[in-house]
């Protein structure tokens, strides 16, 4: 298996800032896997693209960074079946699949990432989230050194959530992502910013659309390092939002199952007076709130202290408690970024 000793992970996070791990693995087979799982490491970060990953210090856990590659694609009666390698990029699949005629992740274009990270996120954009078209996920498990199949149903995908990202953490990781996808399409035009296209619009001119308003709205994190949206759209109890709504007419605001309501992010920082905010090299996007932006910092722990000054300010004024959608890596490991205390 491949291994580097004292690895950069500058390049290999979105963020830009400066980390080093004490050995990075490569994995990219089976055998390479039980060989890593015999190793019983106690900290360590399975890293796939960056591009959701904030390194906060200086040093970073032992990386392990599958390298797993390759599509199959099986026709179905009345779906076709594509199973991807964990590392294959995700925005490249989505092209990937409509160029060979295959339709559903249009609007999920442009989300940077790996497809092995797509589950764990249950990532999400523009009405669709992956867990609508995820079949399977093939899982290598580092305690029984064995392949495990979870279904869609084993998942336990909600709102950016799934299993992998709770009880599975850190307990094995995604070989691949096998998914169905109905041969009878409909084009998802329910969004802002998708509502005003006809229903005749194809998969790739939808795919075109939400690329010119991911580029209109994100920075992109090769030019301005970020890690896309920072905070989860917080979600609500229907007699806190009646308070707010009253108080704030114009707050964007979406019902959600069991009385609830998911309300918008970046509204609220952008309330809180903070779109465009600046400390320390590091920023509050100017055009959209919900990104964090480094200007110049080669430190992570600035971004993180701006983000949990972000986080206090709208706790303050709107008593929501916005959650970090990006993962946060510190020198043992994962840990909820609420815990860092130097904020």
């Amino acid at each position: 298996m491949k291994k580097i000793s004292n690895f950069s992970l500058k390049k290999n996070n979105s963020f830009g800032v400066e980390s080093v791990a004490s050995v990075a693995y490569f994995p990219s087979t089976i055998d390479d896997l039980i060989e890593l799982s015999g190793l019983n490491l106690s900290s360590f970060y399975i890293l796939g693209e960056g591009f959701n990953t904030l390194l906060v210090e200086n040093q970073s856990p032992i990386i392990v960074k599958p390298e797993f590659k390759g599509i199959e694609i099986d026709e179905g009666l009345n779906c076709t079946i594509v199973k991807a390698a964990a590392s294959e990029n995700w925005h490249e699949f989505v092209g990937f699949c409509i160029e060979q005629g295959i339709y559903g992740l249009e609007n999920l274009a442009l989300i940077p990432g790996s497809v092995g990270a797509a589950p764990v996120q249950n990532i999400g954009a523009y009405g669709v989230e992956l867990s609508q078209y995820c079949q399977e996920v093939l899982w290598f498990d580092f305690e029984t050194e064995s392949v495990i199949k979870y279904q869609h149903k084993d998942c336990a995908f909600g709102y950016r959530e799934s299993i992998f990202k709770r009880e599975l953490k850190n307990k094995g990781l995604i070989i691949s992502v096998t998914f169905c996808f109905p041969k009878k399409w409909t084009a998802n035009l329910t969004y802002a910013g998708l509502d005003h296209l006809p229903a005749s619009t194809s998969s790739k001119e939808v795919m075109n659309e939400v690329i010119k308003i991911r580029q209109y709205k994100l920075p992109d994190p090769h030019k301005l390092p970020n890690a896309g949206s920072f905070f989860k759209n917080p979600v609500i109890e229907h007699d806190q939002w009646q308070t707010l709504i009253s108080e704030f007419p114009n707050m964007p605001s979406y019902p959600q199952p069991n009385n609830k309501v998911k309300v918008a992010a970046g509204w609220l920082i952008e309330q809180a007076g903070l779109k465009g905010y600046k400390a320390k090299g590091v920023g509050v996007h100017e055009k959209q709130a919900l990104v964090i932006v480094n200007y110049e910092a080669d430190c992570g722990e600035y971004v993180a202290s701006l983000a949990l000054y972000v986080r206090r300010q709208v706790a303050q004024q709107f008593n929501i408690i916005l959650e970090p959608e990006v993962r946060a890596v510190f020198s043992k490991g994962e840990y909820n970024l609420t815990e860092y205390k130097n904020g």
